[in-house]
C-alpha cells in the first residue's frame, strides 16, 4: 500500500467494511507490469520497500492497487500468484481475533507499514483469503465505474450462505438480490453501507481452492479479451451479458492469476 501522507490515528480515515486496496502477488513482477499496462491500461509507479520493490498501479492519477513479488515462503506453502482483496477496519488485531473466533484463521499476525497503516494476512473458514487493513490516511473506496478502477468484487465459495454469515459477522455486510443461474445455482449479491458491492456463490473453479476474483473496468469489452490473449493471458469464460447489462470476461494472466473484466460491447 502507498502512503498518503501520516495522519493520527485517533480517527477512522476510512469506513470499515469498505474495500480499499486490491494486490497482485506475481512470481515474476516485470512479466504482470507488462501484461497489466498493455491490457487494463494501467501506469506502474515502483515504490522501493525493505527487500523489494512494490509497484503502485495507477488509473491515471489515482492508486487503485499494487503489485509484489511472492513471498518465497508463501509460495512454499504452496500459495501461487493471485489477487487478494484489503477490507477497512477500526482495529485490525481485534478484527484478527474475531476472524479465528468466527472459523477463520490469521496466515500473518497483524504489523505496521511505517507512514502507511496496519494490516493482517487472514482467511475466512472457507480458506478465501484477505488482508485487513487500517490506512493512516483516507482511502476513497466508492466504487468508481472509470476504467482501470475496480467495479465488482467476487467470492468463488464452496458454500455461500455460511460465507455471507461469516463476512456480515465481520464487517457488517448485508445480504442483496439474488439471481438464479441455472446449473450453476443461486447468486447471491452483498451490500456495503446498504449499496451493492459484489457477490458470491458456490462455484466450480472453488474446488480447487475458495477466492476472490476482482473486476477491472474497461471500456470495449471484446478489444480488452483481445489484449489478454495478445498480451500472454487466457479466457476462461466470456464475453457474456449480466443483469444490468454490463458484459464481463473472466480472464488469468500470464502466471495464472485469474482476475475479470467489466465493460461495454461496442
Amino acid at each position: 500500500m502507498a502512503s498518503h501522507g501520516p495522519q493520527t490515528e485517533t480517527l477512522m480515515p476510512t469506513l470499515p467494511g469498505r474495500f480499499v486496496w486490491y494486490e497482485l502477488m506475481a512470481r515474476n513482477p516485470a512479466v504482470a507490469r507488462a501484461f497489466y499496462g498493455a491490457v487494463v491500461g494501467w501506469q506502474m509507479q515502483d515504490v522501493p520497500m525493505a527487500g523489494m520493490t512494490y509497484t503502485l498501479l495507477k488509473a491515471g492519477e489515482t492508486q487503485v492497487g499494487g503489485l509484489m513479488p511472492l513471498p518465497a515462503e508463501a509460495a512454499r506453502g504452496g500459495l501461487k500468484p493471485c489477487w487478494i482483496p484489503y477490507v477497512a477496519v477500526e482495529n485490525v488485531d481485534d478484527a484478527a481475533v474475531q476472524v479465528e473466533n468466527l472459523g477463520g484463521s490469521v496466515h500473518r499476525a497483524a504489523v505496521d507499514i511505517p507512514g502507511v497503516g496496519r494490516f493482517a494476512v487472514v482467511a475466512a473458514p472457507d480458506g478465501s483469503l484477505f488482508y485487513l487493513f487500517r490506512p493512516h490516511a483516507p482511502r476513497d473506496a466508492a466504487d468508481r465505474m472509470a476504467s482501470g478502477h475496480i467495479g465488482w468484487r467476487e467470492l468463488h465459495t464452496t458454500d455461500a450462505p455460511h460465507a455471507l454469515s461469516f463476512y456480515g459477522a465481520l464487517f457488517g455486510w448485508g445480504k442483496g438480490a439474488v439471481f438464479d443461474m441455472g446449473a450453476l445455482g443461486t447468486y447471491q449479491q452483498f451490500t456495503i453501507a446498504g449499496l451493492p458491492a459484489g457477490g458470491m456463490f458456490n462455484s466450480p473453479a472453488a474446488q480447487r481452492g475458495c477466492f476472490w476474483l476482482i473486476y477491472f473496468n474497461i471500456g470495449d469489452i471484446d478489444a480488452a479479451a483481445a489484449r489478454v490473449l495478445a498480451a500472454g493471458g487466457q479466457i476462461l469464460n466470456g464475453a457474456r451479458q449480466v443483469p444490468g447489462g454490463a458484459w464481463i470476461v473472466q480472464a488469468a494472466d500470464p502466471e495464472g492469476a485469474m482476475f475479470a473484466l467489466l465493460g461495454a460491447r461496442l
